[in-house]
């Protein structure tokens, strides 16, 4: 009887482990600390990012800061990320994703998702950027909203507050237009922006998680 219940042990063990495990793989992930910009990367203009009372803040010249820390040795394909944002009138920001880090200028690799609720740009928060724009606007400045992104495959679904506002699946061999031909799917970091000095942006509870490739 004692090698049966030997058995059970080893059987229940492993499939224990096995559960935790991807429990743990599945599960929500923060990026920010809340304290400091450890694990991101910024180039040119860095002092466009700073922290203040446990949120990014996000307000100066052109500039992206891109999560550079251990989470998927930072190489996102298939995920779930979302933020709590908060605008300031007039301005704008906006989440890249698949991105690469660069030194200064626009990201050339990857999409954004748009953050702006009231700055002169039309296409506001929720937006895939120039590919499924937006003119609605969902929530308000100076207010806290969640802003999460799911990739799966092909299908990009972008929610603010649970609404899904766009829902999106890349044509297979799309071709984009000159200066837009990185934005296709594949797999990178995530980006920050800062878009010019007269917008003020907030980011915190910054989390991800990794879903199966």
């Amino acid at each position: 009887m004692s090698k049966y219940i030997c058995l059970f042990c080893v059987v229940v063990a492993v499939i224990s482990c096995s559960v935790t495990k991807n429990n743990t793989k599945e599960s929500w992930i923060s990026l920010f600390d809340g304290e400091s910009l450890a694990g991101w990367r910024v180039g040119a203009n860095a002092g466009t990012f700073s922290v203040k009372d446990g949120a990014i803040r996000v307000n100066g010249h052109v500039a992206h800061l891109y999560y550079d820390g251990p989470v998927q040795e930072h190489s996102f394909k298939n995920f779930e990320f979302k933020a709590d944002v908060m605008t300031t009138a007039g301005s704008n920001s906006g989440i890249y994703f698949h991105t690469l880090f660069q030194e200064s200028s626009w990201p050339r690799k990857g999409y954004e998702v748009q953050v702006n609720n009231s700055h002169t740009d039309w296409r506001r928060t929720g937006s895939l950027w120039g590919i499924a724009d937006i003119k609605e606007v969902h929530v308000k400045d100076g207010e806290w909203f969640t802003e999460q992104i799911t990739v799966i495959g092909k299908r990009i679904t972008v929610k603010i507050n649970d609404q899904v506002v766009v829902d999106y699946t890349e044509p297979p061999g799309v071709k984009r237009e000159e200066g837009m031909t990185g934005r296709l799917l594949s797999r990178g970091t995530f980006a920050l922006q800062g878009h010019d000095p007269q917008s003020t942006v907030f980011y915190k509870k910054i989390m991800v998680k990794a879903l199966p490739d």
